[in-house]
C-alpha cells in the first residue's frame, strides 16, 4: 500500500525544519492546527515565527527527539524535557487571537509523520530513529504536493524566477481579496516570511525542479518560466531536465509558459503564452518597455487588445515577464486587469531578490540570489539600469556548488559584461566534494580573457578587509549567490 500523507491532525516531525522550503510548509501545517514539531542546529527568525504558531522546535538533531512522541498519556517525560524550547507556546488564528498550547494539546502517542528534505543524509540520527520506529517517512516534495492537491492550486515552475513570479502571484491575489495560502522560496516583506496561511481554496507554491520532484505534483494551473540546466549535480543533461518539465505538463490542468524561452516553446505545449517579443504571437505581450532609475514601464496586449499600462518598481526585463505571468494567471482567474496593476505596482520585491541592504559613503548595497550564469547576466543588466551614467555596477560573486561552477564555466566567463567591476571569493561548496578539481581562482582567470577588472579575494574575511579599500562613492554593489555571501554586508558597511 503507498503511503499518503495525513492532514487530519497526525503530527509532522521535520528534521531541518530551519530550511527555507521545510519552513514553509511547517508554517502552514501549523496554521491548520496540525502539531508540528522539527529540529535545527541553530536558532533564527525562522524557527522564532515557527514557534509562535505553535511549532515545538529542538535545538539539535538527535534521535531523542522523537522520544516527543513515546511519552506516556501525551505528557512530556522529564528526559525530553531539556531539549524542547518554547514549550509553552501559542497559536495566533485569523483574527490575531492567541491561543495557548498545552503540551496535552500538541503532544499524541500516535507516531509522527516524519519529514526530510534532500539536504539530510538518511544516515542522519533523526531519520534512522524515525525508521526504527516505524514512522511514515516523506520527502519535503511529497507534503508540497498533497497540499498543492488539497486546494485549487497554482504551481510555479522553471529554472529562473519561481520564487519573484510565486510572489507576485500571491501578492496580487492577496490584494484582490482572494486570500490565498502562499509557499514561496523566498522571504516577502508583505507576508513576513516564506509563507502566507490563507482562508480560501487558493494555493501558490513554488515548485522545484532541482531534485526531480516536479513531477509530483498536479495543479489546477502551473506556470513554467524558462527550461535550462542549472543542477548537474542531479541532471545529466538538458534533455533529462525537459523530461521533468513534460511530465509537469501533462499534469497541469492549465499551463501558463513564457515562450520567450526556446525550450518552453519547441519542447512543451501551453495553454496560455506569454512573451515580450512581439514576434512570438503569445497571447500576452508588452510594448513600449522603459527603464528609468526609479521604475519600469509598459503596455500590456491580450491576442491583439490593449489592456492598459502596467508599472513595476523590481527593476529588469526579467522581472517584466515574471510579471507577465502574474497577470495572465490572474486574469484566468477572473479578475480585472486594473486589480491585478494596482497590486504590481506596489510590490516591493523579495529578500535576496535585488534586495536593498544599504547605503553608505554614497555606495548602495544589494543582495540577490543569482548564481546561474543567466541569473547573473540578467541582475547585472538590471542593476545597469538603475545606475547613473557614470557610476560604477560592481558584482561581487561567491560561486555557488563546484559542480555548477564547472559545468558552466564557459558560461559565467560571458555573464558579467554589465560589471565594471568583478570581485570573486571561494566556491560555497554546499556540502559537495570538490570531484571537477576547481576553484574560485581559476573561475576568475577564465573571466579575465573576456573581462579586465577581475579581483579574487580567497575568503569572507578577506572580502570584508579588501571591499572599503576598492569601492568608491556612486557604486552600486551587487553581492551575487546563494550561498553565505550576503552574511557579510553588514560588516562591510561597517568598515567604512
Amino acid at each position: 500500500m503507498v503511503k499518503t500523507v495525513d492532514f487530519s491532525g497526525r503530527p509532522f516531525h521535520f528534521i531541518g525544519i530551519g530550511g527555507i522550503g521545510m519552513s514553509a510548509l511547517a508554517y502552514v501545517l501549523a496554521k491548520r492546527q496540525i502539531p508540528v514539531s522539527g529540529s535545527d542546529l541553530r536558532s533564527s527568525h525562522i524557527t522564532k515565527r515557527l514557534q509562535e504558531v505553535g511549532a515545538y522546535i529542538f535545538s539539535r538533531q538527535e534521535a531523542t527527539n522523537l522520544e516527543l512522541f513515546h511519552s506516556s498519556n501525551g505528557q512530556i517525560t522529564e528526559s525530553v524535557l531539556p531539549l524542547v524550547n518554547n514549550l509553552t507556546t501559542s497559536l495566533v488564528d485569523k483574527n490575531g487571537h492567541d491561543h495557548e498550547l498545552s503540551p496535552k494539546r500538541i503532544l499524541t502517542e500516535q507516531l509522527p509523520q516524519v519529514i526530510f528534505s534532500t539536504a539530510i543524509a538518511q544516515g542522519n540520527s533523526e531519520y534512522r530513529a524515525a525508521q526504527e520506529k516505524g514512522c511514515p517517512i516523506f520527502h519535503r516534495s511529497d507534503v508540497l504536493a498533497a497540499l498543492i492537491t488539497d486546494y485549487q492550486s497554482i504551481a510555479v515552475a522553471g529554472t529562473h524566477g519561481k520564487t519573484t513570479t510565486s510572489s507576485l502571484l500571491g501578492y496580487v491575489l492577496l490584494k484582490a481579496g482572494l486570500d490565498p495560502t502562499i509557499i514561496v522560496g523566498g522571504e516577502v516583506d508583505a507576508w513576513k516570511g516564506n509563507a502566507y496561511f490563507g482562508s480560501s481554496k487558493y494555493l501558490v507554491a513554488e515548485a522545484d525542479e532541482s531534485d526531480g520532484s516536479l513531477v509530483k505534483y498536479f495543479p489546477s494551473i502551473g506556470i513554467v518560466t524558462n527550461i535550462e540546466l542549472d543542477h548537474p549535480d542531479h541532471y545529466k543533461s538538458l534533455e533529462d531536465v525537459v523530461k521533468t518539465f513534460q511530465i509537469f505538463e501533462t499534469q497541469c490542468e492549465i499551463l501558463v509558459g513564457c515562450v520567450d524561452c526556446e525550450t518552453v516553446r519547441t519542447q512543451l505545449n501551453p495553454t496560455i503564452t506569454y512573451s515580450l517579443d512581439l514576434n512570438q504571437n503569445a497571447d500576452y505581450i508588452v510594448k513600449e518597455i522603459t527603464y528609468s532609475l526609479e521604475n519600469t514601464t509598459f503596455e500590456v496586449w491580450e491576442r491583439g487588445q490593449f489592456l492598459g499600462q502596467m508599472c513595476l518598481t523590481i527593476p529588469g526585463k526579467h522581472n517584466v515577464s515574471n510579471a507577465m505571468a502574474t497577470i495572465a494567471v490572474g486574469l484566468q482567474l477572473g479578475l480585472e486587469f486594473k486589480i491585478i496593476a494596482e497590486a504590481l505596482a506596489t510590490f516591493g520585491g523579495t529578500k535576496r531578490r535585488f534586495e536593498y541592504r544599504g547605503q553608505t559613503h554614497g555606495i548602495t548595497f544589494i543582495d540577490d540570489y543569482a548564481h546561474h550564469p543567466s541569473e547573473i547576466r540578467a541582475t547585472l543588466s538590471a542593476a545597469r539600469s538603475k545606475v547613473e551614467q557614470n557610476s560604477r555596477v560592481v558584482a561581487v560573486f561567491q560561486p555557488h556548488r563546484y559542480s555548477r561552477t564547472a559545468a558552466f564555466l564557459e558560461e559565467f566567463t560571458t555573464s558579467f559584461q554589465d560589471a565594471d567591476f568583478i570581485v570573486l571569493t571561494d566556491i560555497y561548496s554546499a556540502g559537495e566534494a570538490n570531484v571537477a578539481n576547481i576553484t574560485s581562482q581559476d573561475l576568475a582567470n577564465e573571466i579575465k580573457r573576456h573581462h579586465g577588472d577581475v579581483i579574487y579575494q580567497p575568503s569572507l574575511e578577506a572580502l570584508i578587509e579588501s571591499l572599503p579599500k576598492l569601492l568608491r562613492p556612486g557604486d552600486l554593489v551587487l553581492f551575487l549567490g546563494a550561498g553565505n555571501l550576503n552574511q557579510i554586508i553588514p560588516q562591510v558597511i561597517a568598515g567604512f
